[in-house]
């Protein structure tokens, strides 16, 4: 899919945007914000529906089920949708749906997602109201309320007639919270509509507050780093043909990690487990391993893996860069290997980006519901957004439904967020293609 020479020329503009001060809303957005306000019980009863439907990413059926009741919603709008297997990454698919009216203004990506983290085995399966504005629920937040937004402002769109020329492809992935393999198959949807698109807009619930939105995020990367030392007994520990062992030469190589990389800004490393002795075992499908070893006796050796965020991939192969030359200087009768592996890239903050989060905003405040700004992209975690990065012109995220507490029993969302977010979409699509 390639980006017309008409969509780039609209982005160019839209590049070149200043906000503009709108005494009051034009009529066609009153016109948005009177649908969604009028249809927001059938949109909370939508909300009700997929959060009492259990779509944990191994629940292949309750995924698809999830799948099933917004693709409905999206064939009304007269979408053309399909359902993408996961048999070849291990998941249980995407939902794409595709609305290709020939406008000439830039090409649209939406993001949502259709997994939660609560599997049918979690005590956690179904809305409960707390009061007027507040309700818990299993992927409330995180993010069938987004889903649901998402369906409201291309509802509005279509029903003031602002629907009919946009580009847009809409991709829910099935497998966010826990990604299928490989991910070059299980992000080849959203990286192809990625490549096709000049804008992409995520509706994950960012850091909760509607206030914010993302413009960046750190991407999400895993290491192992693997330390072998010569086994003797303990009381010959250091001596100069024996060296240290295998968990100090580890100590201290992560110690050198903390010490060198710990005021890098926006990049964390964590070591999230380590197994040392005479004899080591491990299961990464299961996230354990077994370790044997005795007071006595020098450790022969040790594993460590971890997680490292960057938010650039500038920033994510310098940290590399420092932690391979740590790990390959080593201690006499010592050796170490340190191996990455990629995961979620990094959204990148961008002036395209910038732009976008103001647009955004002027909508917002258009509507009484205030400035938005950016969030610091520590407190975000990886999204599928994030693939976009390097394809599209201008990206955000963090334009779900608010809440709090997300992947505990206690995730929460605010109901009041659902038209809001709502209107706040849909004037931002308006905008986008004016």
């Amino acid at each position: 899919m390639l980006k017309s020479t008409l969509s780039r020329t609209a982005l160019a503009l839209l590049l070149c945007w200043q906000p503009l001060l709108y005494a009051q809303l034009d009529p066609t957005e009153q016109a948005m914000v009177s649908y969604i306000n009028s249809n927001n019980a059938d949109a909370e009863a939508l909300l009700i529906e997929s959060v009492n439907l259990n779509s944990g990413s191994m629940n292949f059926t309750g995924v698809r089920e999830v799948g099933n009741l917004f693709q409905a919603r999206f064939d009304a709008l007269g979408f053309t949708t399909r359902w993408e297997d996961g048999a070849p990454f291990g998941r249980a698919g995407h939902l794409i749906a595709e609305y290709h009216g020939g406008g000439d203004g830039p090409k649209l990506l939406l993001i949502g997602h259709l997994d939660t983290v609560f599997e049918p085995d979690s005590p956690f399966q179904s809305f409960t109201r707390i009061d007027a504005d507040h309700a818990t629920g299993p992927g409330i937040s995180d993010m069938k309320g987004g889903d649901v937004i998402i369906l409201q402002a291309l509802g509005a769109l279509r029903e003031v007639g602002a629907l009919e020329p946009m580009e847009i492809v809409v991709v829910m992935t099935g497998d966010e919270e826990l990604s299928g393999d490989p991910l070059s198959l299980s992000k080849k949807a959203l990286i192809d509509a990625a490549a096709w698109a000049d804008i992409a807009i995520g509706f994950e619930n960012g850091d909760g507050n509607p206030a914010t939105a993302n413009i960046s995020r750190r991407g999400s990367s895993g290491w192992v780093l693997e330390v072998t030392g010569t086994p003797a007994h303990s009381s010959q520990v250091f001596r100069e043909d024996i060296g240290p062992g295998a968990i100090y030469e580890t100590a201290r190589i992560l110690t050198l990690f903390l010490q060198n990389l710990q005021q890098e800004e926006n990049l964390t490393f964590n070591p999230g487990r380590i197994i040392g002795g005479t004899d080591i075992s491990h299961d990464d499908e299961s996230s354990s391993g077994t370790a044997f070893g005795k007071n006595n006796v020098v450790a022969e050796y040790a594993r460590v893996t971890g997680d490292l965020r960057a938010v650039s991939l500038e920033q994510l192969e310098r940290a590399r860069n420092v932690m391979r030359a740590i790990a390959a200087d080593n201690f006499p009768h010592t050796s170490a290997t340190i191996t990455f592996s990629d995961g979620y890239p990094p959204l990148a903050p961008t002036d395209g980006n910038a732009r976008l989060l103001e647009i955004y905003s002027q909508a917002s405040q258009d509507l009484g519901l205030g400035v938005v700004a950016p969030v610091n992209p520590r407190l975000a975690g990886a999204a599928d957004v994030s693939f976009t990065a390097g394809l599209v012109e201008m990206a955000i995220d963090g334009l779900g439904m608010s809440g709090s507490a997300g992947h505990t029993v206690d995730e929460t969302g605010v109901l009041s967020a659902l038209p809001n977010q709502s209107k706040r979409a849909a004037l931002l699509l308006y905008r986008l293609t004016r």
